[in-house]
């Protein structure tokens, strides 16, 4: 098993978490405590999830079906951003196709899983 610093998706997620983290902070007041936040925890928590998959056989299924469900809600909060104007459309493109990225994985994950049970 590796470890979860030297998982891809692991890393993909905690360079999203990093880019939410730069640009949230230039957001208007009204939305960085709200949105802002919410989205960073978000992405705390996907990232949570996939380490403890990474390290709980038994329960590696729920945590990864978690995780996903964790990047659609972060998926919606970028949307929302983008239609409230507080992240350019260049923006809004580079980190969906992070966000692609980490579904992919975690759908392979998923799956991979599922076939070794």
């Amino acid at each position: 098993m590796a470890t979860y610093d030297n998982l891809p998706v692991y890393y993909e997620s905690y360079q999203l978490l990093l880019e939410l983290f730069r640009f949230t902070k230039d957001f208007s007041r009204e939305y960085k405590y709200t949105l802002g936040e919410s989205i960073k925890k978000e992405v705390v928590e996907m990232i949570t999830n996939i380490y403890k998959a990474n390290s709980n056989v038994s329960n590696r299924r729920v945590l990864l079906q978690t995780a996903r469900e964790n990047i659609e809600v972060i998926r919606l909060f970028l949307r929302l951003l983008r239609d409230l104007r507080q992240i350019s459309l260049e923006k809004f493109a580079f980190l969906n196709l992070k966000i692609e990225s980490v579904s992919k994985q975690l759908l392979a994950w998923q799956k991979k899983s599922y076939m070794h049970t």
